[in-house]
């Protein structure tokens, strides 16, 4: 099963539509879906390894951009659309005593959940919530969407088929490791 969804994921990451699709994906993960671009992008590069730095700022530039959207949805949509969001990741409870320490943090909050597996749109609703200075945030945003994928592209980039081939060998491990780290990811909101 795994084989045939990692060959799936293989053809549509060649597919010409592909870069629209981890656009779409990329945009979407940055401010209330819950799967990240990495599950596109890595295949994509996989695939085509000269278009890495082509697939790495599509992804930056739809995540910046759904950031912005989290953070829209922070500022003005928080009791409507964000409060469901976080409360469904269990972290409404929170929001008051957060308020006051995140902004102190922000930058590095914004930095370190652009780069972790620590789900984005956590962030970016809060930054919004909390009125991060916009500026700030999108700054911080680039920063460190930036530094995650372009490293992964440069990796892929660089030793592409090596870790094609250590990837498909070791499939279920690989598969097993990106879904404790997505896992970890809900967790340390959960306890944060």
């Amino acid at each position: 099963m795994l084989r045939s969804l990692y060959d799936w994921t293989i053809r549509l990451a060649e597919h010409p539509h592909a870069l629209w699709a981890l656009a779409i994906v990329a945009f979407v993960e940055s401010s209330f879906f819950p799967i990240p671009p990495d599950v596109l992008m890595i295949p994509m590069i996989l695939a085509r390894p000269s278009r890495a730095w082509l697939i790495a700022t599509v992804a930056l530039v739809a995540s910046v951009l759904g950031g912005m959207l989290g953070y829209a949805i922070g500022a003005f949509f928080y009791e409507s659309i964000g409060q469901p969001i976080l409360e469904s990741m269990g972290k409404a409870h929170a929001m008051e005593e957060f308020n006051t320490k995140f902004n102190d943090f922000g930058f590095w909050a914004v930095l370190g959940a652009g780069i972790t597996p620590f789900p984005y749109k956590v962030i970016t609703i809060m930054s919004g919530w909390t009125g991060m200075p916009l500026g700030t945030f999108i700054a911080t945003s680039i920063l460190a969407r930036a530094l995650r994928f372009f490293i992964v592209a440069g990796l892929l980039w660089g030793f592409g088929e090596p870790i094609r081939n250590f990837i498909e060998k070791r499939l279920g491990l690989m598969f097993t490791l990106f879904v404790i780290l997505l896992f970890g990811g809900f967790l340390a909101v959960k306890f944060l």
